[in-house]
């Protein structure tokens, strides 16, 4: 993978910090099952939390948009999730947001002024965070890609991975415009307030390069959704 300069960091810098988002994130578990299946079960799913699915989503239609609320002990971040941009991806973030899955799962990846990133419902859940394998973590299924149409702009909100076709439940906000990062990972939404709060979760202590793991990392308290 490569990856051009960003305007306020230097070229190795960058493609360090791209191969590291696919590197340290996955959303595969032992018998994760791929690509878009039947509609979330209604029995324990996945984080073993009522209601939440256990398989790959069913695309959102493309006129559909979903407003997801996040609240942190930081402050509140908006996002708006359209299906146009990424009809999985897209459909898979809001059925995990309105089971819940995503309260109390920390933001436990933080590097200053380019990304900000959480979901691991597996091993980054409070009050039990696993300091040596969050980021590791999904939701026990992984879906296929989106193709990613629009660039990486300041309050992007995308899917992380671990290579292609492995979505899970992680995501990342863009905190500054990150022009070198390559189409690899699915756009389903941006940030309409609450970047305040995405720059102050960013600016928080990390353990460094190459992993940028929050030493205190923030909880999303509750994540809601509603829908037009």
């Amino acid at each position: 993978m490569t990856a051009t300069a960003l305007r306020t960091r230097p070229f190795a810098l960058i493609a360090a910090l791209c191969l590291a988002i696919a590197g340290c994130s996955s959303g595969a578990t032992s018998g994760a099952t791929t690509g878009p299946s039947a509609a979330p079960s209604a029995v324990t799913g996945a984080g073993g939390i009522p209601g939440c699915p256990t398989s790959g989503p069913t695309p959102m239609a493309a006129d559909r948009t979903a407003t997801v609320t996040i609240d942190t002990p930081k402050g509140t971040i908006v996002v708006k999730v359209e299906g146009r941009l990424a009809p999985l991806a897209a459909a898979n973030f809001v059925a995990l947001a309105d089971c819940h899955y995503y309260d109390g799962v920390v933001f436990h990846r933080l590097i200053p002024d380019y990304i900000i990133q959480g979901g691991d419902g597996q091993f980054g859940r409070t009050p039990n965070v696993d300091k040596a394998k969050v980021g590791g973590g999904g939701p026990g299924y992984t879906f296929a890609d989106d193709p990613v149409a629009v660039p990486y702009t300041r309050g992007t909100v995308a899917m992380a991975n671990a290579g292609p076709d492995t979505n899970g439940s992680q995501f990342f906000i863009v905190v500054q415009d990150a022009d070198g990062l390559p189409p690899s990972y699915s756009v389903f939404g941006h940030v309409t307030s609450g970047m305040d709060v995405v720059d102050a979760i960013s600016a928080m202590p990390n353990s460094g390069d190459p992993n940028n793991l929050a030493i205190d990392p923030v909880p999303m308290t509750t994540v809601t959704t509603t829908t037009p």
